[in-house]
């Protein structure tokens, strides 16, 4: 049964066991065995309940000054020993230079598209983006896409829905500025396409493509080749040369594939495919409401990936998308 006699005992011991106390570590050791949740002191407090009516006044007041005493004890030691805390803190030399935070930036797509929208800002388009996820008719049937053409085949677009895709062109985008705007139109619009490639070296299920469009009277092949011509020497430096190729392309008429002549570093070179390009169809200025017999225009697109890979020497498309930091920190 307890018993004051046993509190005394507890308080002489105690009081010696902190006498004897050399460093925090020590303190804390005897703070957590006489003063912790399951210390010493708290369980004779405990044993109150067990004691008679009697004898319980007592035993609490000495129980509690014991806890006082032994609390105030512990403060003073530990104001003494200097232990705020329980674990020392090696000294810091405030002379040494600090570690430099690495800043992010732009990706170098993202730098790429800003860098080409600027060049055509200064040459008198304006930007405009449209939504990633289509209906047919921007993607195919306003661009002069009939229904039985192979690219509306759906193994090779990523449907929704029968009629809702995921866009395969920004050329949608000329499409719905038509539709909001009159003649005439001077706009370029960057932005991601998808269609279901293998992924390699050259291709992406996603990619990034900028599409420019210009409408308006009188505007001819000459416009379209020397606007092009002069934003590849902006971009790629004024020793480039171009040159046109006839192709097709449903929504251009005559039409033509853009390359530039690269050079490499073993001293051969290339005519590389930059894009597509032509006179806007008349039947694509007539399904927006424009008047075909009075306007034309020209339209090209260019694949971001491509122009990045041609200007920085990049062998890979994947390298692109793969986010290794130690790869983006070149641009």
């Amino acid at each position: 049964m307890a018993s004051t006699a046993e509190l005394e005992q507890l308080r002489e011991e105690a009081a010696a066991a902190l006498a004897g106390v050399a460093d925090a570590h020590a303190l804390e050791a005897w703070r957590v065995r006489y003063l912790g949740m399951k210390g010493a002191v708290r369980a004779a407090l405990g044993r109150i309940k067990s004691l008679p009516p009697e004898q319980r006044r007592e035993y609490g007041r000495l129980a509690n000054e014991i806890k006082r005493g032994l609390t105030a004890a512990y403060e003073k030691r530990k104001a003494e020993l200097g232990a705020g805390t329980t674990r020392r803190v090696a000294p810091v030399d405030m002379t040494l230079p600090g570690e430099p935070l690495r800043l992010g930036h732009r990706h170098i797509i993202t730098q790429t598209i800003e860098e080409i929208v600027d060049i055509f800002a200064r040459m008198g388009f304006t930007v405009a983006y449209g939504p990633e996820v289509e209906d047919e008719r921007h993607n195919f049937e306003a661009l002069n896409i009939p229904e039985a053409h192979p690219a509306r085949d759906p193994l090779d677009n990523f449907f929704i829905t029968p009629s809702v895709m995921l866009r395969s062109q920004t050329s949608t985008v000329q499409i719905r500025v038509m539709e909001s705007q009159p003649p005439p139109v001077r706009v370029v619009s960057p932005g991601r396409v998808y269609r279901p490639d293998t992924v390699d070296a050259t291709h992406s299920f996603m990619f990034h493509q900028l599409e420019g469009l210009y409408v308006d009277e009188g505007v001819s092949m000459a416009d379209l080749k020397s606007d092009i011509d002069q934003f590849c020497k902006v971009y790629f430096g004024p020793e480039v040369r171009t040159r046109f190729r006839p192709s097709f392309f449903p929504f251009t008429e005559p039409s033509a594939e853009v390359d530039m002549l690269f050079h490499y570093e073993d001293g051969s070179s290339a005519w590389i495919e930059l894009g597509g390009c032509g006179m806007v169809d008349p039947n694509v200025l007539d399904a927006v409401g424009y008047d075909s017999e009075r306007y034309t225009g020209w339209a090209f697109g260019l694949g971001i990936e491509r122009m990045v890979m041609r200007k920085y020497n990049i062998p890979d498309i994947r390298l692109l998308f793969e986010n290794d930091v130690r790869f983006l920190r070149q641009f």
